[in-house]
């Protein structure tokens, strides 16, 4: 009996191994890189009334995707959006870099604003957006930024149709996020502002249009 109880008692632990060995390898395979890719909202491109390039990028691949989205003729305007960089709105910056580049500057504007989160920025855009009359906007931003944009803007301008267009981003690798530390940071910090946005910025938001006394200066 006792030499029968130690084999069972191998075997279960020989057993217990394999299925967490098992499900090791179905969360690197399956789970993982299906949680990690869900970060990236990407749509193919459409004709719009206007293409939004999201602050955060002087002369990287969000500027150059919007810039290339223009040149193919998707709308007849890029706005690059962004907060004030040594006295000049961002996107200003960014258009003198794409002039240098070729693209004529008139398929350009520069939308400047004060907005130190996604949440501020969406509700300046959307006034923006508005008072412009846009109708369908392409909307470029960081892959691995683009679910978010993608939800916070669609939350805080709903009657605008947002077609995402994501740029490539070298810093976040979303099927293998969990070797790299760098796309382990972006990972869990992307996921925790989405749950913010979502469970704390758009009720506040909500309750204040409720309440429109909650908006006066004191």
């Amino acid at each position: 009996m006792a030499v029968r109880s130690k084999r069972f008692k191998s075997l279960a632990f020989t057993g217990a191994l394999l299925l967490v060995a098992l499900g090791v390898f179905l969360c690197e395979r399956l789970v993982f890189p299906r949680i990690g890719y869900s970060l990236i909202c990407s749509e193919a491109p459409r004709p719009a009334d206007l293409i939004l390039v999201l602050g955060g990028d002087f002369w990287g691949p969000r500027v150059l995707k919007g810039a290339e989205l223009g040149k193919l003729g998707y709308a007849p305007l890029v706005m690059i959006s962004g907060p004030p960089y040594k006295g000049r709105p961002e996107g200003e910056w960014a258009i003198d870099f794409l002039e240098r580049l070729g693209y004529p500057r008139s398929l350009f504007c520069a939308f400047g604003h004060t907005a130190t989160s996604t949440v501020d920025e969406a509700l300046a855009i959307a006034r923006e957006l508005h008072r412009r009359k846009v109708k369908r906007v392409l909307v470029v931003t960081s892959a691995y930024h683009s679910r978010r944009a993608d939800l916070v803007l669609r939350l805080f301008s709903d009657s605008i149709q947002f077609t995402s267009v994501p740029a490539p981003d070298p810093v976040y690798t979303p099927g293998r996020w969990w070797d790299d530390p760098d796309s382990r940071r972006v990972f869990f910090s992307e996921w925790r502002k989405i749950l913010g946005s979502v469970l704390v910025a758009y009720p506040a938001y909500e309750i204040k249009q409720l309440l429109p006394e909650a908006r006066e200066e004191p």
